[in-house]
């Protein structure tokens, strides 16, 4: 039976929609925002992905008769709220950060305007999907960053934690920068380029290991790679490949390339190269993989480990520290046609969210490009650029004032009272999108070891509401 996702609710979100209902409470409209409090993996920026699957959701989102029939059995809803859920459908609006652009700690990502019960029972679909897609597109852009001009295939669908997150890294890593997917799923989907070549076990499978690279240059004379650890890269997987490259060269084909999956890296990619060339094949392209992190990446580089490729999977679709940690907040409800801020304090500071139905803002340097920060403020707020002073963030000790910037609103309108209004690029154009942002970013920001902070700040209208509303909450004086 196909999966319903409307029914991937927290039960809790269900039991709140009875009670709003119950208290007539059903069409206030409320505005909830995601964001995430830390960066991704404690680095200097995030990067917005998930998109893409919360609006297919929204489209279809539904309770049907198998879903009703389940809950009534669960004894705890009315027929009431049951006839409600049976025709529940998405009335509200969303506003998003589009799919592909840095994002960072403390601001809306995206932004739920709906009658209190329907933004209330999409909250946990959301938020898996906002969690999953910001973490792998961000873990696939930090490894293609690391890579540099070295083309990136993501190889992960066999490491994921099940196959529904296999094709989200899949799809996301394309976004992040990587040029292939091994997921033929994800290839078809979206129209993208598919890339493999064969297993330890194929090679195992015949007597030798010349057998099976013949085997595999008979069936793809024109695109053979072949892999070349399964025994020993130097001693019999390269002087094998080479044997190859020669049967292939008679029939008037030549060896594409090699993989190289074990080992050390840097030296084996040299050796290999310098094999190949001295018995004159010097056009081999040699392609790395072995669960590779960035720093790792950075290191082989350095080292100038010989790499035309780079197959990747563990580290796009099983990032260190990779919990990303959206949270679905509500920070404004519709009384007497006017929005009211609602704000939840805590008992922890870091907790505290900032209150409204707000807009994000991101300035720039006009002469430069370089992203300058970014700044919250009320949806209704007019933003008038010459009462902003704008510190130059890599020269704030010498107080260098950037005063020819301009400024761009990052949210779009996703669904406009129920409707879908936006055009959604194609996954291709999501990525040269995605690299022109990273390219806005100062590469103080990008770096991986003590990236310089990005600036997030509120307008001077909505730091006066936070302090008020957390004064009222605590009851005791905000400095």
């Amino acid at each position: 039976m196909a999966r319903n996702y409307t029914m991937m609710t927290d039960l809790y979100e269900l039991t709140m929609s009875e009670a709003y209902l119950k208290q007539g409470k059903q069409d206030e409209i409320a505005v909830f925002d995601v964001f995430f409090r830390q960066n991704p993996f404690e680095k200097g920026y995030g990067v917005m992905g998930g998109l893409h699957e919360v609006i297919k959701f929204i489209k279809q989102a539904h309770f049907g008769e198998e879903d009703i029939r389940y809950l009534r059995s669960k004894g705890i809803f009315s027929e009431n709220f049951l006839n409600y859920l049976k025709n529940f459908k998405f009335h509200g609006s969303i506003y998003a950060i589009p799919d592909g652009t840095p994002v960072f700690a403390n601001e809306p990502i995206l932004t739920v305007k709906a009658p209190l019960i329907e933004a209330q029972i999409i909250e946990t679909i959301i938020l898996s999907y906002l969690n999953a897609g910001i973490c792998y597109t961000t873990a696939a852009k930090r490894v293609t960053e690391a890579a540099g001009n070295i083309p990136i295939m993501e190889f992960g669908a066999r490491r994921a934690l099940g196959p529904d997150t296999a094709c989200l890294a899949s799809t996301y890593s394309i976004i992040g920068g990587c040029v292939a997917t091994s997921n033929v799923l994800v290839g078809q989907e979206n129209d993208i380029a598919i890339s493999g070549t064969f297993a330890h076990s194929f090679v195992t499978s015949f007597n030798t290991e010349l057998d099976a690279f013949k085997a595999y240059a008979d069936t793809y004379p024109d695109n053979c790679i072949l892999l070349v650890d399964t025994y020993d890269v130097l001693k019999s997987g390269i002087p094998n490949a080479i044997k190859t490259a020669r049967y292939l060269r008679e029939k008037g084909h030549e060896l594409k390339g090699i993989r190289i999956d074990s080992g050390d890296l840097a030296y084996l990619s040299k050796e290999a190269h310098k094999m190949f060339v001295n018995a004159g094949f010097p056009d081999v392209k040699i392609c790395i993989s072995n669960g590779l992190k960035e720093r790792t990446i950075r290191s082989l580089r350095a080292q100038g480990a010989v790499i035309h490729s780079i197959g990747l999977g563990d580290n796009i679709v099983l990032p260190d520290n990779a919990r990303v940690g959206c949270v679905y907040k509500q920070v404004a409800l519709k009384v007497n046609d006017v929005f009211t801020a609602k704000i939840k304090a805590s008992n922890e500071a870091a907790k505290a969210i900032t209150p409204g139905y707000k807009k994000v803002y991101r300035f720039y340097d006009k002469n430069s490009g370089y992203a300058l920060g970014d700044l919250i403020a009320l949806h209704d707020e007019e933003i008038p650029l010459d009462e902003y002073t704008l510190i130059d963030p890599l020269n704030e000790s010498n107080f260098t004032i950037v005063n020819n910037y301009n400024l761009r609103p990052l949210q779009e309108t996703i669904f406009e009272d129920g409707e879908l209004v936006y055009n959604e690029p194609t996954i291709e154009e999501k990525k040269a999108y995605c690299k022109a942002q990273m390219d806005t970013l100062y590469p103080e920001v990008r770096r991986e070891e003590n990236p310089h902070g990005y600036y997030v700040d509120l307008s001077v209208k909505l730091l006066e509401l936070k302090k008020d509303l957390l004064k009222k909450a605590k009851g005791t004086k905000v400095e």
